[in-house]
């Protein structure tokens, strides 16, 4: 499954770091439940992205960096 998107080299289309997630949302200025619900997610799965348990998808990830005007 080389194509599946959390699998596969580094690029702009990868998954973020889990210190990355935090830092965007910590520069946002949300909580981590904001942040789950400004990407229609949950909180169990923003603190997974955020512990490095689970990545996120780089779809989410981008999401998240419109609505918030991150870089």
């Amino acid at each position: 499954m080389a194509n599946h998107p959390n699998r596969g080299p580094k690029g702009p289309s990868a998954n973020p770091d889990p210190i990355e997630v935090r830092a965007a949302r910590e520069a946002a200025g949300l909580t981590q439940t904001q942040a789950a619900e400004l990407i229609h997610g949950t909180l169990r799965a923003w603190q997974e992205w955020e512990a490095g348990n689970r990545r996120m998808h780089p779809g989410l990830w981008e999401l998240f960096c419109i609505k918030t005007s991150t870089p």
